[in-house]
């Protein structure tokens, strides 16, 4: 199996990760983990039905989502999008090996607080992205493929 994008955005499916982030990777599928929009078929219709028809597009809970992973063969070439980091961390903990895990969209909202330009974070989501490079993540911030990734590790300290 092959990662080849773990990435952290509110938005899950939309025109960056679309044109600059599927270009880039060569993705042949995405697996949208977020226990909201897999228990709710409307959403789960909306955001399977904007990915690309050559792209395989899948919505799961955390759970699910985990097992599904698992499950990858060595032609899957996946994105994974969810919206927060707490995804990644219990991901994590169900034995999913993440090297690499990019924050692209955290936008403003009740409970955070300004965390880089125009990423936004609680306490708790600053914590979970401190125990995802702390369990070896490389945890970066960058928008779009051509962007200069910043390291996540250097603004929690």
């Amino acid at each position: 199996m092959s990662i080849v994008l773990a990435r952290i955005d509110d938005r899950l499916i939309h025109g960056q990760v679309m044109t600059s982030w599927l270009n880039y990777t060569g993705a042949n599928r995405i697996i949208i983990i977020d226990d909201e929009t897999a228990n709710d078929t409307f959403l789960k219709m909306i955001v399977t039905s904007v990915a690309p028809a050559n792209i395989k597009t899948e919505v799961f809970g955390t759970n699910d989502g985990a097992d599904a992973i698992k499950q990858l063969t060595e032609a899957d070439k996946v994105i994974i999008l969810a919206k927060s980091p707490e995804v990644y961390v219990a991901l994590t903990n169900q034995g999913i090996s993440l090297e690499k895990i990019n924050i692209g969209g955290m936008g403003a909202k009740e409970g955070r607080t300004k965390f880089y330009k125009n990423i936004s974070a609680s306490s708790a989501e600053k914590e979970s992205l401190k125990k995802l490079v702390d369990a070896g993540a490389a945890v970066t911030i960058q928008i779009i493929a051509e962007d200069k990734a910043i390291d996540v590790a250097k603004l929690l300290t």
